[in-house]
C-alpha cells in the first residue's frame, strides 16, 4: 500500500485519519439521476456530485445547485455520450473534432484520445464550467465522465489542459495519486506520478486515491445476475478497506425507473441499488464502525484558494 501524501495533514485532520468522499457522478444526465442526487444531498449521505452540463436533464441540476451553494457541487467534464438511444453533444456545436459522424460526442474514450485536438477540449471544458458559473452554481471541483482526460486507452490524454482550467478558477480536479485499490499495474502508476507531478506543478489539489465498485451488475439479464445484498456486500468490504489519506469513492446513483430504462442500455437496477445501499443501515453502520471521517471537495478548493494568496 502506497503512503499517502500529506493532504490529509494540510486538511486539519487527525494523523491517520481515513478520510472519504462519497460523489454521486452523473448529476444533470437525466431525471432519475437528479431525483435520487437531490434527495442525497438533502438527507447528507453523500458528500457531493458533479453535474454533466451539456445533458438535457442539467437545466434542473445546475439550478438546484444555484438554490444550494451551501453543498458541494462541482462539474462532470464531458467528453464522450456512451448510450445509444440517449445521446448529447458539445455546448461549443458540432463543427468541432469532439463529435462522431452523427454529430454527437463519440460513444468510447478511445475515439476522443484520437480524434479530438487540444484546442476543442480546451475549448469545450472551459464552456461547460463557465455555463456552471453563469447558472449560479458556486462550483467546488472539476471532475470527468468515463476518464476521457486521462489517457487511459491510448496513452495521449488532456491533463495539462485541464490542470490549467483547474488553476485557472481555484479548484481542485479528480486525479489520485495511487494505483492502490484498482490494480498493480507498473505503467498506469508511472502515469499517475507524472499527471500528480503536473498538478502539483499547477497548484491544483488532487486525492489519495479513486475507487468505486464495478459499474455494471455482474450476470444482468442471467440467472446469476448479482443480488442488491451482493452489492451491499461488496460496497461495505469496500469501505472497510479504505487506508489512510483521503480517498473519493464514487457512485452513480438513480431512481430505476421507466425514464432511466428507456435511456441506458444496461445498469438500470445497478444504479437503484446504488440509491438503496446508500440510505442502507448497514452500510451507514459500516461507516461509523470504521471511523471514515467524511470530508468534500469544499475543503480542497479553500485550501487550495488558501494558498493561492
Amino acid at each position: 500500500m502506497t503512503a499517502p501524501s500529506d493532504l490529509a495533514d494540510r486538511l486539519g485532520l487527525a494523523p491517520g485519519a481515513r478520510a472519504v468522499i462519497i460523489n454521486a457522478d452523473d448529476f444533470g444526465m437525466c431525471h432519475a439521476a437528479n431525483a435520487a442526487i437531490v434527495d442525497l444531498l438533502a438527507a447528507g449521505r453523500i458528500d457531493s456530485t458533479t453535474v454533466m452540463v451539456p445533458c438535457a436533464w442539467s437545466p434542473e441540476a445546475l439550478a438546484f445547485a444555484a438554490s444550494r451553494t451551501d453543498l458541494d457541487i462541482g462539474v462532470h467534464l464531458v467528453l464522450t455520450s456512451e448510450w445509444s438511444r440517449y445521446r448529447w453533444r458539445p455546448l461549443t456545436g458540432t463543427e468541432s473534432t469532439l463529435v462522431d459522424r452523427a454529430g454527437f460526442f463519440p460513444v468510447d474514450v478511445a475515439s476522443v484520445e484520437r480524434t479530438a485536438s487540444d484546442d476543442d477540449v480546451a475549448t469545450e471544458i472551459a464552456a461547460q464550467l463557465q455555463a456552471a458559473l453563469d447558472a449560479g452554481v458556486d462550483v467546488t471541483h472539476l471532475d470527468n465522465h468515463m476518464g476521457s482526460v486521462y489517457g487511459l486507452v491510448t496513452g495521449r490524454d488532456f491533463l495539462r489542459t485541464v490542470f490549467e482550467l483547474a488553476a485557472r478558477n481555484g479548484l481542485p480536479f479528480r486525479l489520485p495519486r495511487s494505483t492502490d485499490g484498482v490494480g498493480d499495474d507498473a505503467g498506469l502508476q508511472a502515469k499517475l506520478d507524472e499527471a500528480a507531478a503536473a498538478a502539483d506543478a499547477a497548484g491544483v489539489e488532487i486525492i489519495d486515491r479513486l475507487w468505486s465498485h464495478p459499474f455494471e451488475l455482474r450476470g444482468e439479464g442471467t440467472t446469476d445476475e448479482e443480488t442488491y445484498e451482493q452489492v451491499r456486500d461488496g460496497f461495505i468490504a469496500l469501505l472497510r478497506a479504505v487506508p489512510a489519506g483521503v480517498t473519493e469513492i464514487y457512485l452513480h446513483p438513480m431512481v430505476d425507473d421507466d425514464e432511466l430504462r428507456a435511456a441506458v442500455d444496461f445498469g438500470a437496477a445497478k444504479r437503484g441499488y446504488e440509491l438503496r445501499l446508500l440510505g442502507d443501515p448497514a452500510v451507514l453502520q459500516a461507516i461509523e464502525d470504521e471511523a471514515l471521517v467524511r470530508i468534500g471537495w469544499r475543503d480542497l478548493r479553500e485550501l487550495q484558494r488558501r494558498a493561492d494568496r
